[in-house]
């Protein structure tokens, strides 16, 4: 990495990863001591800014894993995921702070009180001794189809590796320009934010009202020269809607898809109008499973095959089973239960035994002690 190289843009604002390190330091060591370290927890509702992906950093670099909270979240929301999650701490902002419910117990980092202590920490990498792979990276919680909220625990290994399993298929460079256009409580979030940096790219946080109008977003990313995009198809058929002859020109050469089902049939206006110069990728994934399973390059003869979602097949480290009821595999062709297998598979539910259990299951295909992952979702293979 280039120290000096751009790492984050918001607005007007930017910070070289020399400043982005040097801040995260900083936060990490005041974190450090307020008992902060391996396992423990760090709630984070901040807007999205430059501030926020430091918070991020910070609290990984002080050993914890972050609790992202958005702080547009209804106030009842909030309170149990800060009532359930336990944090060591609570990083926040004053005008943020205000509106989160008491939460007894907790202390609060207000990042831009004044006075704080935190900016005057050494600006050098804190020491984690105890610090491994295996421990929590992030606590993200996903409501599912019950509606209730539960955190899925996240280890580093599990980040490290989707990025490092995937590198082969979209060849991330320094070069490249990333936009952190998700909520950071969404796990698409995750492989923006890490994407982008640990590959050295440079990250553009799309301010929350440019992330709501897709006309502003659009200028955004052609201002930025992004290059690797991600979003859900619903939000990319908005930014499609835009493509007129006199539409400024994109620089993107990757737009990836995830969160939801996609119709390849939706595409054909893109396909029309840019050719094959960008690769759509459609991935299918879940938070349990560290945001990716699956990638299928795209073309513009899918976009003729509608009624299905194309997944593709399983990022090299993960296996997938269609199950019946019974536990067997499915014949091709069959409908049945996709159930995942592999290195990215979460460490359970926060504080749900019970459900982890029923979730993460013995695999029977894999080796003695492996789990798999129960999505819920029916699959068939082609």
């Amino acid at each position: 990495l280039r120290p000096e190289a751009t790492a984050l843009v918001f607005e007007q604002e930017q910070l070289s990863y020399a400043e982005l390190n040097a801040r995260a330091n900083q936060l990490a060591h005041h974190l450090r001591s307020l008992g902060v370290g391996p396992d423990t927890r760090v709630a984070i509702c901040l807007p999205r800014s430059t501030e926020m992906v430091v918070a991020l950093l910070a609290t990984l670099k002080a050993g914890a894993a972050y609790v992202p909270l958005d702080p547009a979240y209804p106030a009842q929301r909030l309170a149990f995921m800060l009532e359930d999650c336990h944090p060591t701490v609570l990083v926040s902002r004053s005008d943020c702070a205000q509106a989160l419910p008491a939460s007894a117990g907790v202390p609060l980092l207000c990042l831009d009180a004044p006075h704080s202590a935190w900016p005057l920490a050494p600006q050098h990498d804190p020491l984690v001794p105890a610090l491994t792979p295996a421990h929590l990276a992030y606590v993200i919680y996903t409501s599912g189809s019950t509606g209730a909220p539960k955190g899925v625990m996240v280890a580093h290994a599990q980040v490290a590796r989707l990025l490092r399993a995937t590198q082969g298929w979209f060849d991330f460079s320094p070069s490249d320009v990333w936009t952190l256009f998700h909520s950071c409580a969404f796990d698409f979030s995750v492989w923006e934010v890490w994407g982008a940096l640990l590959h050295g790219g440079r990250l553009v946080v799309v301010p929350h009202m440019t992330a709501r109008s897709p006309q502003r977003f659009y200028e955004l990313l052609c201002a930025q020269g992004v290059t690797v995009l991600n979003q859900t198809p619903s939000a990319f058929r908005q930014l499609m809607g835009l493509q007129a002859p006199d539409a400024p020109a994109h620089a993107l050469r990757l737009v990836i898809f995830g969160g939801e089902a996609l119709e390849p049939s939706s595409l054909a206006p893109w396909y029309a109008h840019h050719g094959s110069r960008t690769q759509l990728v459609n991935m299918y994934g879940i938070t349990e499973t560290t945001v990716h399973v699956t990638y299928r390059p795209l073309s513009e003869q899918d976009t003729q095959r509608a009624g299905h979602s194309p997944i593709g097949r399983c990022i090299p480290d993960l296996h997938a089973h269609v199950l019946d009821p019974y536990g067997q595999p499915c014949p091709i062709g069959v409908a049945g239960e996709l159930h995942i297998a592999g290195a990215g598979l979460a460490r359970g539910y926060l504080n749900r035994p019970e459900l982890t259990a029923e979730r993460f299951v013995p695999d029977p295909f894999g080796a003695p002690g492996s789990r798999m992952y129960r999505s819920g979702d029916l699959a068939r293979w082609r």
